[in-house]
């Protein structure tokens, strides 16, 4: 599998206390990250229609900064469009994706992902990171079926959301008018994806008390084959769920977005 990883901005200028470099640090991280995600920050669920959505789609390549280095690449379906983007030393990768109905058009499912393999500024004793967000409306077949136990219940939900990601992803695949390069960057980042909801599933298969402490504000932490450590943290309300995922140096990030 491909590396991906971030190039990150030069070092600060010398003289400041550690105290200042280490705020520098953090204003910097988050400076990046809400420059990636702002498309999944700014679109709506059910609210936003695909003349809203599309232009933060495709954002202009100077809105996201000289320090990236790296260009982002649009595919499109025919209810989904994703913007997939590299940095130039090809350290990091992200993508925002979001799926509208197919007849009354508002977004129905939006994502965001970005992994970064170094980002030793992040985070002390880490390299790398990985950070998956999601925002999906459930299906009345989702939300009226009869459940055993919340238990239960959660656990289809973050299997639904699974498959959901994955059928989008596949959907971009299809598409004939899809640069191949950009869909085989937003392949990789499905193979990641689908290897980390297996490990969060089995996770909560081992341990079932673990699924009542998924909505927790600190959500559940797991082990990593790639990442050492993650959380994760799923949030249902009325018909929507919201999933949070961070590995490595964005673990103990949930709080921050």
């Amino acid at each position: 599998m491909c590396c991906f990883a971030v190039l990150f901005l030069v070092n600060l200028l010398g003289g400041c206390s550690s105290e200042s470099s280490s705020a520098d640090r953090r204003r910097q991280r988050f400076t990046y990250e809400e420059k990636l995600s702002t498309p999944y920050n700014q679109i709506e669920l059910k609210k936003s229609m695909t003349l809203d959505a599309l232009p933060k789609i495709k954002r202009w390549q100077n809105e996201l900064g000289p320090q990236f280095g790296g260009t982002e690449l649009l595919s499109h379906g025919e209810s989904v469009v994703a913007a997939v983007g590299q940095s130039k030393d090809g350290y990091k990768t992200w993508f925002n994706l979001v799926a509208f109905h197919e007849y009354r058009l508002n977004v129905m499912r939006k994502y965001f992902f970005v992994v970064d393999e170094k980002t030793t500024s992040l985070r002390a004793g880490y390299d790398s990171g990985l950070r998956f967000d999601c925002e999906m409306v459930l299906e009345e077949e989702v939300l009226d079926r009869s459940y055993a136990s919340e238990n239960t219940r959660r656990v289809v939900i973050l299997n639904y959301v699974f498959e959901s990601l994955r059928k989008d992803i596949d959907a971009l695949g299809a598409g004939i008018d899809t640069p191949g390069q950009s869909n085989k960057m937003l392949s990789v980042c499905g193979m990641l994806i689908n290897q980390l909801f297996k490990m969060i599933i089995l996770e909560l298969d081992s341990s079932p008390v673990l699924v009542m402490k998924l909505s927790e504000a600190e959500g559940i932490e797991f082990d990593h084959i790639n990442f050492d450590k993650g959380r994760v943290r799923m949030m249902v309300e009325d018909d929507t769920v919201a999933l949070e995922i961070r590995l490595g140096a964005f673990r103990n990030t949930l709080q921050d977005y």
